[in-house]
């Protein structure tokens, strides 16, 4: 992958938002550099994210399910406009099981797109992995849109 934008089959809104929330991370690492732990990364990030008038939970909480039944809790870092979940590191290197887990939070947040920004990174473009859930229920959405629409129809402007 080239640069941070990467082309998938995310809306055009998502890919819009995932660009100005890499744009707040940059602005955090310009200003306050590596090697601080991730609650002031969260702090900061916040700070930045109101101030570009971004949509954002912190600490979002959201129920863990298994066979129907709620087991748990589990917290995600940041979710941007219930569209984006953001996992916020301060490590010498992302793992396998950084990526792992933030797949299980895009499943358990039915979001579209994860990033995991490490801010423990000299240059902070190469501390960002984007992750696509290729679960997401808006997906199934959009490819039945596009499976009942004919070719010759321009594309609808919503989807049910």
């Amino acid at each position: 992958m080239t640069g941070l934008r990467r082309q998938t089959e995310l809306p055009d809104g998502v890919e819009r938002l995932a660009t100005r929330v890499i744009g707040c991370a940059i602005a955090v690492h310009r200003s306050l550099g590596p090697g601080l732990v991730e609650k002031l990364y969260e702090e900061a990030m916040a700070v930045e994210l109101e101030v570009a008038n971004i949509p954002a939970q912190r600490q979002a909480r959201f129920d863990v399910v298994h066979r129907d039944r709620v087991i748990g809790l589990h917290v995600i870092d940041l979710l941007i406009d219930r569209s984006i979940v953001v996992e916020l590191k301060s490590t010498e290197r992302l793992n396998d099981l950084s990526r792992a887990q933030t797949i299980s939070y895009l499943r358990i947040a039915d979001a579209p797109l994860g990033l995991i920004i490490n801010f423990n990174s000299p240059v902070l473009k190469d501390g960002i992995i984007r992750i696509f859930n290729p679960m997401w229920s808006g997906l199934q959405r959009a490819d039945r849109a596009s499976a009942t629409r004919s070719p010759h129809s321009p594309p609808s402007a919503s989807i049910p």
